[in-house]
């Protein structure tokens, strides 16, 4: 139980220290954020502080922090420190830098970014990969509340139900102005969210030694033998870094007043993630005692997993109340999915997103593909597992591009170029991950550890010496001038 307040300390410890480095190194001034000199009305629309803080987190959070933590849990308590480390170094930093950045260039997404910052070829790569891997999010983020929801109804209220209701609810929430209905839901879903984090850690802690908290270890525990490398830092993606952020960051972009509140908004919203990761993961190690229970509970749902550490820990009032804030957490990051799916398309297609006619124009078929995926999903035994798992590792790639991105823009636009390392760094590494993953995985290639291990890690020496060469030349054409 130490490790864990110690690592709750970490965060805290990191949003103040190193986001203030990151804040220094991107060094946010005065100038016109897009809420305040576009201000259409639609998706550039003045937030205040707070308001905007809890939607970032709502946009962010989803499955990813309950459900990837849980099964990051499988690893044991080494999880805790990815979590801790790879949010503060790496995915605090990636949300911030996405939301800066593309503030500075009125609200573009990532797609775009990739464009202006690392050339054509990577923007059209990243507008299709963007698209897919949100329309892989929202299908997620249908699915499992839906699984929750079947628990808690009558027996004609399914999943296939709970499905068809909540994309209605995505329709509405994807075609109205941001702050008409996202605005004002979620701040009082992001209240719930806390309350229920802070219930379940709280019953294991005051559970009178029911629950037992181990403390941090780097042995590996997964009762299958999986290596820590690179699946522990592929399955917990939200908690610590997560691609999917550099989608919502830029919707966020459009609605902050000033560049200054940036901070507390992105890096804040990436701790306060971390930490509902850190609550899970806990959770799940100590309510089922071993890692071997753990895992084979989740072979059942990870759902399943939700509803009875849930009810377990806090009873059956306590436990819906859980529970509902966990069906809150993933709806309200599936709606923004398919919202940032159709900002994306709106700039490659140039069409204007005051008219309702080219919202639907876009948001129906990306709804019908989400449908489509979601029925899959539903009506096969692994069909969750199967979207979960490609899912992950399009959220791991497009983070990794995100970092060079950003690493790219500090070195042609930032004040201070050795700065660059700042994202430089976590790019490396989760290009190491990415490439080692996809070359090994069941749903990849396939291929041995070793090879797999080499290519990894030799792709991200190689791309970090590419860095190293810009830096250089970025430094001499300074010194020159």
């Amino acid at each position: 139980m130490i490790s864990l307040f110690a690592a709750f300390g970490v965060l805290i410890i990191g949003y103040f220290v190193y986001g203030k480095v990151t804040e220094k190194i991107f060094a946010p001034d005065d100038r016109q954020t897009p809420a305040v000199a576009i201000n259409d009305g639609v998706d550039c629309v003045p937030m205040k502080t707070w308001k905007a803080f809890l939607i970032q987190l709502l946009n962010i959070a989803g499955t990813g922090p309950i459900f990837g933590a849980l099964m990051g849990a499988v690893f044991g308590p080494v999880v805790f420190l990815w979590i801790v480390f790879g949010s503060i170094l790496g995915g605090a930093v990636h949300d911030y830098m996405s939301g800066m950045i593309s503030s500075r260039h009125e609200g573009a997404s990532i797609a775009e970014l990739s464009g202006t910052y690392i050339g054509k070829v990577a923007k059209w790569i990243m507008r299709i990969f963007s698209v897919v891997l949100l329309v892989l999010c929202g299908t997620v983020f249908v699915t499992s509340p839906a699984g929750l929801l079947d628990k808690l109804t009558p027996d004609w209220m399914n999943g296939t139900f709970w499905a068809i209701v909540i994309l209605a609810y995505y329709l509405l929430a994807t075609l109205l102005p941001i702050d008409k209905l996202i605005g004002k839901l979620y701040p009082i879903f992001g209240v719930l969210l806390i309350v229920m984090a802070g219930a379940v850690i709280g019953g294991i802690v005051f559970s009178g030694g029911k629950y037992t908290i181990p403390e941090i270890s780097l042995q590996n525990l997964h009762p299958a033998g999986t290596p820590v490398w690179p699946y522990m830092f592929i399955t917990v993606a939200c908690g610590a870094v997560s691609g999917f952020h550099a989608t919502q960051s830029p919707m966020i972009a459009k609605c902050i007043k000033t560049e200054k509140e940036g901070r507390k908004i992105f890096y804040g919203a990436m701790i306060s993630e971390s930490v509902i990761a850190l609550v899970w993961a806990a959770a799940g190690v100590s309510f089922y005692g071993t890692t071997q229970l753990l895992n084979e509970a989740l072979a059942n749902g990870a759902s399943n997993v939700v509803y009875e550490i849930s009810t377990g820990v806090l009873g059956v009032v306590g436990g819906v109340l859980a529970v509902a804030g966990v069906i809150v957490c993933p709806i309200t990051s599936g709606d923004t999915a398919f919202r940032s799916a159709r900002l994306i398309l709106a700039e490659t297609f140039k069409l204007n997103q005051k008219k309702i006619k080219n919202r639907l124009l876009i948001t129906i078929p990306l709804l019908v593909i989400g449908g489509l995926l979601t029925w899959f999903a539903i009506t096969n035994d692994s069909g969750f597992q199967i979207v979960w798992r490609y899912f992950s590792w399009s959220n791991q790639t497009l983070a990794m591009i995100a970092l060079w991105v950003a690493t790219a823009y500090l070195l042609k636009k930032g004040k201070y170029r050795f700065g660059s390392l700042l994202t430089a760094f976590p790019a490396s590494f989760m290009t190491a991950v990415s490439l080692t993953y996809i070359l090994m995985a069941q749903e990849g290639f396939r291929l041995n550890q070793t090879i797999s291990y080499t290519a990894g890690i030799c792709a991200a020496v190689v791309l970090f010496a590419v860095y190293l060469i810009a830096l250089i030349r970025h430094q001499k054409k300074r010194c020159a001038k």
